[in-house]
């Protein structure tokens, strides 16, 4: 090799070395010392003679059926074209992972280069709080908690200080069993939970059990007391009957250099930002982010919304759908260079629980989720509202019906975007004259009247149901009635023919099947009215839960966007 030959190779990042191996499918380090030649036609450096794999006179030779050097020439596009298309089809299948969401993606670009990476990773117990691990064959749940902890340099002014890190940013990932769509389930840190004890292993392997907290913020239910991220599952299962497979954890460094190794991340706002206590400057409009400026962005609050948690939990499913976007497209897929950056900045930014402690693992949960479209990945917050127990609410509490209802759309893996489909479906199973009872007009929920009766629900559910129906339904005609005369299994809606707008209505509300609703007769409430009755059945799931789960809808006031829009923080 020549000095110019060596200066270029010289200048070439290490990372644009990694080259993949068509035979094998996988990628191989080539330092340019011991580089072997490309089997594709095109430019080569000069190099000796006897150092060559293939003797100079085997290529040189002519013969007579040797077509024409002008034919030669007009075959070798061709052939370089097809290579180019194989070995792009090949880096989009072992980076496939890298479609799935933010940083869950970047765990299969590690694959890159294995053992280096595996060395990177850190992993706590699960302490039994999971599944097991995610199943390929399932729908998938995985806990992304963002914790506030300090780690690294330049991290001096975020957080609390000498804080062991807490939930301060959370979501339960849910991908549904067909891999057609997912819903990223924000809790905020405020919520007010009760969390369970939590059996958690010691460093010298025995266990010890933290015990719980009863209406304590959610966040408390990593780092206070000495709880691990096993105490987040145990919450989040408690909170909304969801058990989550399997949790990764990063701190403040994640944002930052997860951001830096794609480029930047874009990012828009709909006025000026100046947020002292965050460090974010930036003015209206559309920008580009990475580093510090990112962990400002999602970070700040004082300077959107109202200023408190829920508007800054906006800003960060803003910022996670841009990144998820940026890891997709093409210019991050096919760059050696950006992928072994993704692949470093992940691994050390990242803790997992001993389920998924090596790349492998981080490789097949990556291409799981790289299945997804990102239009049918939906954000969405837990509904919640202020604490009525202060005069100045810092914290919030669920709204317990729509929040049910949401939890149980996640938990009987229902989408946030293809719930038509579903329905559709459903009403072909249907004889036609059962679906027939859910069409046409309906009352007001003002004028709907109906007793409850408890037929095989848990003890205290009519009364539970009761409330929902006057104090968030508007059902404000409806009234306890006790026990049903014998238990039943589905719930059940009997109604006089002249009761059918009302019956309607109330079947929209609790979600019932047109074959929970029972034509008959109406009985006469407490204050002499003809009214309808409604007896909750074993398939009672609470107050506020819509009964037929694989119809339920989205409540209508529910937080939420899709991945593939961006939308202008306000």
């Amino acid at each position: 090799m020549d000095a110019q030959g060596r200066g270029q190779a010289e200048d070439i990042d290490p990372a644009d070395q990694w080259v993949l191996n068509p035979d094998t499918g996988d990628y191989e380090l080539r330092l340019p010392s011991s580089a072997p030649q490309s089997p594709v036609p095109g430019p080569r450096r000069a190099t000796p003679a006897p150092e060559r794999e293939v003797p100079a006179p085997r290529r040189r030779r002519a013969t007579p059926e040797e077509p024409p050097p002008g034919r030669r020439d007009r075959r070798r596009p061709a052939k370089k074209k097809a290579k180019k298309k194989s070995r792009g089809k090949k880096i989009l299948l072992w980076t496939g992972g890298t479609m799935a969401f933010v940083i869950l993606a970047v765990g299969t670009a590690g694959y890159l280069y294995l053992q280096h990476l595996n060395d990177n990773i850190e992993s706590l117990p699960d302490d039994g709080a999971s599944t097991g691990g995610f199943q390929k064959d399932q729908a998938i749940n995985i806990l992304l908690i963002g914790t506030d902890k300090r780690t690294g340099s330049g991290n001096d002014g975020y957080g609390d200080k000498g804080s062991a890190g807490h939930a301060d940013t959370t979501l339960l990932l849910h991908v549904s069993k067909d891999r057609s769509n997912a819903t990223a389930l924000s809790i905020p840190r405020d919520l007010i939970v009760d969390i369970p004890d939590c059996p958690t292993t010691q460093e010298d392997g025995s266990t010890k059990v933290i015990p719980g907290s009863s209406g304590v913020r959610f966040n408390q239910s990593l780092g206070q007391s000495g709880r691990t991220p096993s105490c987040t599952m145990r919450t989040v299962t408690e909170l909304t009957g969801v058990k989550p497979d399997n949790f990764m954890v990063a701190d403040f460094n994640a944002v930052k250099t997860l951001s830096s190794a794609v480029g930047g991340v874009e990012v828009c706002l709909a006025k000026d930002i100046n947020d002292p206590d965050s460090h974010l400057n930036l003015s209206k409009g559309e920008h580009t982010i990475e580093g510090e400026e990112a962990l400002a962005f999602v970070r700040t609050r004082h300077s959107v919304g109202f200023g408190g948690d829920l508007s800054r939990i906006e800003l960060q499913q803003q910022f996670l759908s841009s990144l998820m976007r940026k890891l997709k497209s093409n210019d991050t897929l096919t760059s050696p260079t950006k992928m072994v950056k993704l692949a470093e900045a992940a691994t050390e930014a990242l803790t997992v629980d001993s389920k998924l402690d090596n790349i492998g693992k981080l490789k097949d949960l990556g291409l799981e989720l790289g299945k997804l479209d990102t239009k049918n990945l939906t954000f969405a917050t837990v509904p919640v509202k202020d604490n009525p127990a202060e005069k100045t609410p810092v914290t919030v509490v669920l709204k317990e019906g729509p929040a049910q209802q949401v939890f149980d759309m996640v938990k009987n893996d229902v989408s946030f975007t293809e719930v038509k489909k579903k329905e559709k479906e459903k009403k072909k199973k249907e004889d036609a004259a059962v679906a027939a009872r859910l069409e046409g007009a309906k009352s007001e929920p003002s004028e709907i009247r109906v007793r409850v009766l408890n037929g095989g629900a848990s003890a205290g559910s009519a009364g539970r149901e009761l409330t929902y129906l006057q104090n968030e339904a508007g059902v404000t005609k409806s009234e306890n009635a006790g026990n049903a005369p014998a238990d039943i299994a589905r719930t059940t809606l009997e109604y006089a023919p002249d009761q059918a707008d009302q019956a309607r209505a109330l079947a929209e509300i609790l979600g019932l099947s047109g074959a929970a609703m029972k034509p008959g007769e109406s009985v006469t409430n407490s204050q002499g009215l003809p009214t309808m009755t409604l007896t909750l059945g074993k398939d009672f799931k609470g107050a506020g839960v819509k009964l037929d789960a694989t119809s339920a809808k989205a409540p209508e006031d529910l937080q939420k966007s899709t991945a593939d829009k961006v939308e202008c923080a306000k």
